[in-house]
């Protein structure tokens, strides 16, 4: 995965926190996302990298991005 293709529509913040509440903030975010939109998820939780690959594969929404800096994660995701 590459960095970020284009400028998301939403960033949700969710440093601090283990699974599954990276997930479930996405979740709760992505539900008020029209389809196509690019939401962020920052999180400081390197297990959320591949939680958010199987909720990709779940949900039908895709991993469009991910990047690491300082150890926080920004995982971008398209609403599908």
């Amino acid at each position: 995965m590459g960095s970020e293709v284009q400028p998301v529509d939403l960033t949700v913040d969710a440093c601090g926190t283990k699974c599954p509440m990276p997930i479930l903030k996405a979740k709760k975010a992505l539900s008020n996302m029209a389809s196509g939109q690019l939401l962020k998820v920052l999180t400081t939780d390197p297990g959320a990298v591949g939680d958010f690959q199987f909720f990709g594969q779940q949900t039908g929404n895709t991993v469009v991005g991910q990047t690491e800096t300082d150890g926080v994660y920004a995982i971008v995701i398209k609403r599908k």
